[in-house]
């Protein structure tokens, strides 16, 4: 892990054990894009009302030092939601470090038909988000950059897990584009496109003028899924 994301994590850490005490059983950071502010992740025997005012009232110095306000679950509230979060609770057990206690997801896996049916759920919210906030907008070029950018790594997240349930490599974009091009038979160049945007925040993309084939990539994404072997 990169230090510099170890130590915008550094004061969570320390004010969850405060705050916790023996009730704290493990803290991971997890995420993949520096430039964001860094996620973390508590498993905890207990949660009550008095540790959430405890929590808000350190949240403002936690963003201050560049991270997130952490997700904190009691261990079996965790374990208990895997099915109904299989694509986000994936993506936290793939890209996680220990940064106190003992591995939370040692044994732990994500069943894959919540994951597919998660993945279907998804792909036509995502969609459907597209369509209707390019209404909103009006498709002011404004606006429409922005819808871009900011579904990005929705989309990336998207593919990462469906190549995941494949048995493919998801780590790099080109790994991406290549398995994209290869299976759901997408256009390499505008997910490369995409993905390019959910990971730099100025990466020389144009995404007014990307929209209409994003648009169309994700429709035949969709159908894909559909198609999928259950």
């Amino acid at each position: 892990m990169d230090t510099a994301i170890r130590a915008r994590l550094d004061p969570v850490v320390a004010d969850l054990q405060r705050i916790f005490g023996a009730r704290l059983e493990a803290v991971v950071a997890y995420g993949r894009h520096a430039h964001e502010h860094a996620h973390s992740l508590a498993l905890v025997s207990s949660l009550t009302l008095d540790d959430l005012t405890a929590m808000a009232a350190a949240a403002a110095r936690w963003h201050h030092a560049g991270a997130a306000t952490p997700l904190v679950l009691p261990r079996d509230e965790f374990a208990q939601s895997l099915d109904a979060f299989p694509i986000e609770y994936g993506e936290i057990i793939d890209t996680h470090v220990v940064l106190l206690g003992t591995d939370p997801f040692a044994g732990i896996g994500i069943d894959t038909r919540d994951l597919r049916r998660a993945i279907e759920a998804q792909a036509a919210s995502h969609l459907l988000h597209l369509r209707e906030n390019f209404i909103e907008d009006a498709g002011r070029p404004g606006d429409i950059d922005a819808l871009v950018r900011r579904s990005a790594p929705g989309f990336a997240l998207l593919l990462r897990r469906m190549a995941r349930l494949d048995g493919a490599a998801s780590e790099s974009v080109a790994d991406l584009s290549h398995w994209a091009a290869t299976r759901p038979g997408l256009d390499p160049r505008v997910v490369g496109d995409v993905l390019a945007l959910a990971t730099d925040p100025a990466p020389g993309v144009d995404a007014v003028r990307l929209f209409p084939e994003y648009l169309a990539t994700m429709d035949a994404l969709l159908r894909a899924i559909d198609q999928w072997p259950h």
